[in-house]
């Protein structure tokens, strides 16, 4: 089933929808919340919440891609389920490393005061990734939107693990002078 069927069973408020997801993009979700969460109980737990809010927010909500729309519910779920284990002194993961890496490129002082500042923030974010090369892009997404780790992104894109760190840390530096030229 092609993801436009799927979007219309949502809006026809068919529960179908949510097996359907599941069994098309299961792997897919469970993948990016073990990315961050690290715990294979727990990044189950945080899919199945994903599910469900996607369930609330379609309809009226209208995803143009509905892969990155579901990736995206699920990455923020399993950052709220990290935050929330963290202040119970439980937690693991990497997306503290994740948040640390991007630190360099917005600044505290950059950071959005409303949802207008943070909507600018990504334009001017996503202005800056559609200027680089596929490659650049890929491997930048895959660690700060899949949240993948460097040694899954060489194997997969058949690089080396410095050939990625290097990448990513050109890309970061790029990244903040293009913000700070931005005025963030």
């Amino acid at each position: 089933m092609n993801d436009s069927d799927i979007l219309a069973l949502y809006n026809e408020r068919n529960e179908r929808a949510i097996s359907i997801t599941a069994e098309k993009y299961g792997g897919y979700c469970t993948k990016i919340a073990l990315n961050i969460l690290q715990n294979e109980q727990d990044a189950e737990e945080c899919v199945n919440t994903a599910y469900f809010k996607v369930w609330t927010k379609i309809p009226p909500e209208k995803p143009v891609i509905f892969s990155a729309f579901l990736a995206r519910i699920t990455r923020n779920t399993a950052i709220d389920e990290f935050r929330k284990n963290r202040s119970r002194k439980r937690g693991g993961g990497n997306i503290s490393v994740l948040l640390e890496e991007l630190s360099d490129c917005v600044s505290d002082k950059s950071a959005p005061e409303n949802a207008a500042e943070y909507k600018e923030l990504l334009k001017a974010i996503n202005a800056f990734l559609t200027r680089q090369p596929k490659k650049t892009r890929v491997i930048f997404v895959s660690r700060y939107c899949l949240c993948s780790d460097i040694k899954e992104i060489a194997l997969k894109y058949g690089l080396t693990e410095n050939n990625v760190s290097v990448s990513l840390c050109k890309t970061r530096k790029r990244l903040r002078e293009h913000l700070e030229k931005e005025g963030y």
